[in-house]
């Protein structure tokens, strides 16, 4: 067994132990970076839909293109191509030579415990508290600024957008009208990554809100 079979076997054992305690929400993946094209090694849980033979991550990619020593990455949002959100970590593993040689990944899906703390929040906070009429997110990019007017308006309907209905996706599309989101350029692509759907449902649902405000 060389080195780096012996590393990706040591955390496979790590992988089941990680989803074994924190159940189906979890997701921990091994990547062998030795090829990227199928880099996939091993997954515990399922939260990403994968499988074994899939290719390196988009992240994975950049961040070993740009580093020849890439550093670990931490409690970061990332989205699935259904919308559910996710917190995320990313460990590269060494050989002892220095070169990484493995990728350890953990995927938690936080969709169902949004859901449980929009739930809860009437119960925990006071009214005044809970008027997002003077948020401000000082962004740093388009991209951001959409986000937060986003995430404001989520929290209005009180749903993850992965599990709202046809009629909550489009009350969340018109709080997006409501609060100048489509000014943005590329706004309408960002929501629908969000949203985890296509651009032009969205455009489908702007067209209904847009509409329904003219009658």
């Amino acid at each position: 067994m060389t080195e780096t079979e012996l590393i990706i076997t040591n955390l496979e054992k790590l992988a089941d132990s990680i989803v074994a305690l924190f159940g189906k929400n979890c997701e921990a993946c091994i990547h062998d970076l030795r090829s990227l094209q199928k880099s996939l090694v091993y997954i515990a849980g399922n939260v990403t839909g994968r499988s074994i033979g899939a290719p390196a991550t988009d992240l994975l990619s950049r961040r070993l293109k740009q580093n020849a020593a890439p550093q670990d990455m931490h409690n970061y949002k990332t989205t699935t191509s259904d919308g559910r959100s996710l917190k995320s970590s990313t460990t590269f593993i060494s050989d002892r030579s220095g070169k990484p040689v493995a990728a350890f990944c953990i995927n938690f899906d936080t969709t169902e415990i949004y859901n449980a703390s929009q739930a809860l929040a009437p119960f925990l906070h006071l009214a005044e508290q809970n008027n997002s009429e003077n948020q401000e997110t000082f962004s740093h990019s388009v991209g951001e600024t959409v986000e937060a007017i986003f995430s404001q308006a989520v929290e209005r309907v009180g749903k993850h957008p992965a599990t709202m209905g046809v009629e909550e996706k489009t009350h969340l599309i018109s709080l997006l009208e409501e609060n100048g989101t489509f000014q943005f350029k590329g706004s309408v692509e960002e929501v629908a990554h969000l949203m985890g759907v296509t651009k032009f449902t969205v455009y489908n649902y702007l067209k209904k809100v847009r509409n329904h405000a003219l009658t």
